[in-house]
């Protein structure tokens, strides 16, 4: 028998927008598992030097609500850490309550219907999994005291493949996709261009840059193509439903 918890419950939802502000968070975890958080780092810093401890913002709250005029609202208090904080939460398992990664992802799709996926890069802290491109929100998106997570969207696809803000065409409402303490801010963004082409104009952007984020990228175009394992759970059980047979 397995020793290990089975995977968390993947729970989807449409909003039509997001209401993400900062907040101030004494954080249990930060501050009494400090000496272990800071051996962590150690640790994974050792094995990956590549790895930077910047600034980054987690949520304590984000939830779903309805407004007076019928719309809804993903409502999300986000408080500042830093990356290695960030870190040593996720890999001791997310403990704790009350805290989630808050996060969003473009999920670019060609114009004749498949999904960009791309694997992490070796200097990522989650290298060779595959998923959207995505970066955990950090104090660069907050604008005016709310954190603007569609700009951190753009801004993340422009960065790990090239893709500008300008062409692309997202679509009006989000999908929050919960799985356990993650919660993906998901919004597609149709693109003008084939599949084959992405695919091609991508890799070869990758191949200019000297630490790519993505170490490739494949397109999605059937159920089939999610069979990968490396895939997270929670970008297949998004997809599935959007893709053919």
């Amino acid at each position: 028998m397995s020793g290990r918890n089975p995977p968390p419950p993947i729970e989807l939802s449409t909003v039509d927008r997001l209401r993400c502000v900062v907040c101030a968070h004494d954080w249990d975890f930060e501050r009494l598992r400090s000496e272990e958080i800071d051996a962590h780092w150690r640790a994974r810093l050792a094995a990956n030097p590549a790895l930077y401890d910047g600034p980054v913002l987690m949520a304590r709250e984000a939830e779903n609500a309805r407004e007076a005029d019928g719309s809804t609202t993903l409502r999300v208090q986000f408080f500042p850490t830093r990356f290695s904080r960030f870190l040593a939460w996720r890999d001791f398992g997310f403990p704790g309550e009350g805290v989630r990664n808050c996060f969003s992802m473009p999920a670019l799709r060609s114009a004749d219907g498949a999904f960009l996926l791309g694997e992490m890069g070796a200097g990522h802290s989650a290298a060779g999994a595959i998923y959207f491109p995505a970066g955990t929100p950090d104090p660069s998106d907050i604008r005016d005291g709310f954190v603007d997570l569609e700009s951190n969207l753009l801004r993340e696809l422009h960065e790990e493949t090239g893709v500008a803000p300008e062409e692309v065409r997202l679509e009006p409402r989000w999908t929050i996709v919960r799985a356990g303490s993650r919660v993906a801010c998901l919004r597609i963004a149709h693109c003008a261009e084939t599949a084959a082409a992405l695919e091609r104009r991508i890799g070869a952007f990758i191949a200019t840059q000297e630490k790519p984020e993505l170490a490739g990228v494949r397109m999605a175009a059937r159920r089939a193509d999610l069979a990968e394992p490396r895939l997270l759970d929670f970008i297949r059980r998004f997809l599935e439903p959007l893709l053919p047979e």
